[in-house]
């Protein structure tokens, strides 16, 4: 009889034990940031971002993401804003305000890098506009102006999107494209892809938003910033 109500001891406690064990794991797991985890929205697609491995391009589309969220409004009029760190009203910009947004998210200011270019070579940007000098307001805010910036510091890459050329695209890249009128058009591209493996893009022309348009106009630039091993700080 002893020897049973032992047995029947040692397995209630075992059971007890395991049941503890399992309830500690669920816990565990379940606390945001454990096993340093990010709880924010995780990029799609199977991949996993945690505080060890946030990089750059992380942070540009994470930045290029808010505006989606927030359902930003195109708008590129010209506006009288700060410098540097200047802004146009939050929920409002045009679609190079995307680019401008996301890349501040990971600690670059464009407004600033930009127009201290532009102080020391003027000649090598776009003359589109009847300008003799710099203007801070709106330099950065052109796409012509932005493609001359990255020309010059950011890592150039393909614009071909086949099968051979998708593992170019990466999330955080800069996509520029032209539209059959003309303009010009930019956005970030997304860790989010369609079922070919064509990555969404973040962009602006009449609200933020993430969508599957990399192949419907014209690429005529792509961009990754900072360019590996160099580009201005």
């Amino acid at each position: 009889m002893k020897v049973k109500q032992i047995n029947k001891r040692r397995l209630f406690l075992l059971l007890a034990a395991g049941a503890l064990t399992l309830l500690l794991i669920a816990i565990w797991t379940g606390i945001p940031g454990a096993h340093g985890r990010q709880t924010a929205e995780p990029p799609a697609g199977g991949q996993q971002t945690t505080a060890e491995t946030v990089e750059i391009p992380d942070l540009i589309l994470s930045g290029a993401r808010e505006e989606v969220k927030r359902k930003t409004r195109y708008d590129a009029s010209y506006r009288a804003i700060g410098y540097p760190g200047g802004d146009v009203e939050t929920g409002r910009g045009a679609c190079t305000d995307v680019v401008i947004r996301a890349l501040r998210a990971a600690g670059y200011d464009l407004q600033l890098l930009i127009h201290e270019d532009m102080c020391e070579n003027f000649t090598l940007y776009p003359p589109l506009w009847g300008l003799s000098k710099p203007d801070p307001n709106i330099d950065h805010r052109r796409t012509q102006n932005q493609m001359a910036f990255f020309e010059r510091f950011g890592q150039k890459l393909t614009l071909e999107v086949t099968e051979t050329e998708l593992s170019q695209w990466q999330y955080g890249d800069l996509v520029y494209w032209s539209f059959p009128d003309g303009q010009e058009h930019t956005g970030v591209i997304s860790d989010r892809t369609n079922k070919k493996g064509v990555p969404l893009v973040i962009h602006n022309n009449s609200v933020a938003r993430e969508e599957d348009c990399l192949l419907r106009w014209e690429i005529v630039g792509h961009y990754r910033f900072p360019a590996q091993g160099g580009g201005p700080h």
